[in-house]
C-alpha cells in the first residue's frame, strides 16, 4: 500500500490519499479527520502509526505503507 499526502490551497484543506499496489485510491480523507476512512479499510487499529507515517511525509511524495 501507498501513502501520499496532498497539499490543500485556500479554503481547501490538506488530505491524504492511500493506494493499492495497482495505485488504485483505497481511501481519501482529511488530514484532520482520518477515522472513518480509515475504519471502513478495516484499518482502524494502525491508525496512530499510518498519523505517525503523514506527519512526517512531505508534501507531494509517495511513500510505502507497509502494516
Amino acid at each position: 500500500m501507498y501513502i501520499i499526502k496532498v497539499k490543500g490551497i485556500a479554503k481547501i484543506p490538506d488530505y491524504v490519499q492511500l493506494r493499492d499496489d495497482k495505485f488504485t485510491l483505497l481511501a481519501y480523507f482529511r488530514v484532520d479527520r482520518p477515522d472513518k476512512s480509515l475504519d471502513k479499510l478495516g484499518l482502524g487499529d494502525k491508525l496512530d502509526d499510518i498519523m505517525k507515517m503523514v506527519k512526517d511525509l512531505p508534501f507531494g511524495q509517495i511513500a510505502k505503507l507497509e502494516i
